[in-house]
């Protein structure tokens, strides 16, 4: 779906680049040898996570395998929420194009998927799996996600960042 089309798209025609809240989900994919997807952005030229923002209709489980399946062509199965990020002084981006959006993101995982990773959008400009002690250069929500990851794979318990 190309942007305008959009729920965001179609919202950022009639107000503009003002600060939207918005809902979402980004996913951490990880291999059975440890290492985790990631996807380098066009929009900041840094990695991310798969993920992004509901549509009208939409759960957020639905959002996540949609994005994924758009961003990475992986389908994920079994996908399990495991932490929610909302603090506005990681989640809020302005965007090079000037538009500012605070994220509340619902975070899952999964070790289930199929398919093989590649870029299959515009958002995207490389897809490749990093193991934990080679991670490149990442956004600061995103860090803050993956260790959240790794504290609920210690300890069970549902992460707040």
């Amino acid at each position: 779906m190309a942007f305008a089309d959009s729920y965001l798209g179609r919202l950022r025609a009639l107000i503009g680049d003002r600060l939207v809240l918005m809902p979402g989900a980004r996913i951490v994919i990880e291999r059975a040898d440890g290492c985790i997807l990631l996807q380098k952005r066009n929009d900041f030229g840094v990695w991310g996570l798969p993920g992004g923002n509901a549509e009208e209709g939409e759960d957020l489980e639905a959002v996540v395998i949609r994005e994924t399946a758009e961003e990475t062509g992986l389908v994920v199965s079994d996908v399990e929420p495991f932490g929610f990020g909302c603090d506005p002084q990681y989640e809020t981006f302005r965007f090079p194009n000037g538009d500012r959006t605070q994220f509340f993101v619902l975070m899952f995982c999964t070790r289930s998927f199929e398919g093989g990773a590649a870029v299959t959008d515009d958002e995207s400009s490389a897809v490749g799996w990093f193991a934990v002690d080679s991670f490149p250069e990442m956004l600061p929500n995103i860090e803050r996600s993956i260790d959240a990851y790794f504290r609920f794979k210690t300890t069970g318990k549902f992460q707040m960042i």
